[in-house]
């Protein structure tokens, strides 16, 4: 069906920084390819340095002007061409994308470094390798106006992420690697599916276009569903939950942060650019409490299996579960009919809440690596004399672990707040209960894998020691979690700069 061409957008000032952010790290894994593992880190390092100057320039351009940066690629407007956009919330995420990755790369400096005299690492090349094409992924997704664009971030973010879990071998890593690939493949088939409806539907894959243009069809409602779904196994959420785990726990540490604190933030991202800038006339009050019941579920019985577990960074990965659950009561806290004041209390908790966990994760993450190295494995009940020897990397998981219970002075606590007070302004009460159970389940887990920490060593144990700098890496992106309590506990304007009517 032919639509009605929207006005034509042309390419602002610094446009072309967008498709640096892509094109750049992508320019860098071919150089890595072609000189070999020897240089693999100082090209990633120059790569990233460059990403986080680029990021930050985007997010200032943003805020200074108050409108997206937009760039049409080769001048050719879509439907034929393709434009990149970066509003508050691209530029936002960028942001938090290049700080974290430039903090992993820092934290496995010396995990995948080679070796003087001794033949390439195939392993550092890898992990290296994923890095840059998962920073090229995240900023196309963060991007990209196009369903097709999009799905091709989410296809390069994935295969970029399934070489990290499996990169320590062995069968056990290569199983959850499997999983993961099975459930990506899952969830790639129904999303390709609904942007083939779509596209039947209204003969564009543009998202101004379609949400200019959509009605609530049979075909759109399918195509909707379908990419929904798909989506949500991509993003982990309960039930489609069973390949986080297994695949966080196995990959190395600084893998481990960047799977959670970014790679499943990229199709949550998508699903919300979906529901509320591409199909916010689809958004049915009933469906959107069934995306809210999920989260609930994710919260619920992501905390108590965390509880449950015997080893550190399982726990930790279940509390990645759970935490996700929190940012799907967006969809609902955010009705249509809902008043400004409300909705942007609820919209700017939500994505305090991706933030906060993101950091807060990665930093967890990588102190529950470094516990693996000093005692040599990552069993909770034997943690003891960890306060004493590594005091930092103990203060580094309290404090994010500060931020995911949602404790103030804490990003957690800001995020959680906000979606409570929008829960009990418009008399959700379950989801408030909800909210408030899962902050006390995570203090349940948080308390008892500390207490375990601060206990006497057992007699005999031998605890090997990690270098300050890492430590301070882990304990630094906590900080960030923790800092970003001194924030406002009111809408922030940054976060609707740009956004779609």
């Amino acid at each position: 069906m032919p639509l009605e061409a929207l006005p034509v957008t042309d390419s602002t000032a610094g446009g072309a920084l967008l498709v640096l952010a892509i094109v750049m790290p992508a320019v860098a894994l071919v150089a890595l390819l072609g000189l070999g593992g020897r240089g693999a880190r100082t090209i990633v390092a120059a790569a990233l340095l460059v990403q986080l100057l680029v990021a930050a320039r985007v997010a200032l351009l943003v805020a200074g002007t108050q409108a997206p940066l937009v760039y049409v690629v080769g001048g050719f407007h879509p439907p034929l061409g393709i434009t990149l956009r970066a509003d508050g919330i691209s530029a936002l995420m960028m942001v938090v994308s290049a700080v974290i990755l430039a903090a992993a790369a820092a934290f496995a400096w010396k995990d995948f470094a080679q070796p003087r005299g001794k033949p390439e690492a195939r392993l550092s090349l890898i992990f290296w390798s994923a890095l840059l094409a998962m920073t090229s992924a995240l900023n196309l997704l963060f991007t990209s106006t196009d369903l097709f664009n999009l799905y091709v971030g989410l296809e390069l973010l994935t295969f970029a992420a399934i070489p990290v879990v499996a990169i320590k071998g062995g069968a056990e890593t290569v199983r959850a690697a499997l999983r993961y690939l099975l459930f990506a493949v899952f969830g790639s088939m129904l999303y390709l599916l609904g942007i083939v409806l779509i596209y039947g539907a209204y003969g564009t894959l543009a998202t101004a276009e379609i949400a200019a243009h959509v009605t609530p069809n049979a075909a759109t409602l399918a195509a909707a569903g379908f990419v929904t779904v798909g989506l949500l196994a991509k993003t982990a959420l309960f039930p489609f939950h069973l390949w986080l785990p297994p695949a966080h726990a196995g990959a190395p540490a600084a893998g481990s942060a960047v799977l959670s604190a970014l790679v499943v933030k990229g199709s949550l991202f998508l699903l919300m650019r979906l529901w509320f800038d591409t199909f916010p006339t689809l958004r049915a009050p009933d469906d959107m409490q069934l995306l809210a019941l999920l989260g609930a579920l994710a919260v619920i019985i992501g905390s108590i299996t965390a509880l449950r577990q015997q080893r550190l960074k399982l726990l930790v990965a279940y509390s990645t579960v759970a935490q996700i659950g929190y940012m799907f009561f967006v969809f609902t806290l955010v009705p249509t009919d809902a008043g400004d004041v409300i909705a942007g209390t609820a919209w700017t908790g939500a994505w305090l809440q991706v933030v906060a966990h993101a950091f807060a994760k990665a930093g967890m993450f990588l102190a529950a690596g470094l516990v693996a190295e000093i005692l040599g494995h990552d069993r909770i009940r034997e943690l003891g004399g960890l306060s004493a020897k590594a005091p930092l990397v103990v203060l580094a998981f309290a404090i994010s672990g500060l931020s995911l219970m949602g404790l103030p002075p804490s990003g957690g606590f800001s995020a959680k707040f906000m979606l409570l007070v929008a829960a009990l302004a418009e008399g959700h009460w379950l989801w408030a209960i909800v909210i408030i159970a899962g902050g006390v389940l995570a203090g349940a887990y948080v308390f008892g894998v500390l207490s375990r920490m601060m206990a006497a060593p057992a007699a005999g144990v031998e605890l090997a020691t990690v270098g300050r700098g890492r430590q301070l890496i882990a304990l630094g992106l906590a900080l960030v979690a923790l800092l970003m309590g001194l924030l406002p506990l009111s809408p922030i304007a940054f976060l609707t700069i740009g956004r779609l009517p």
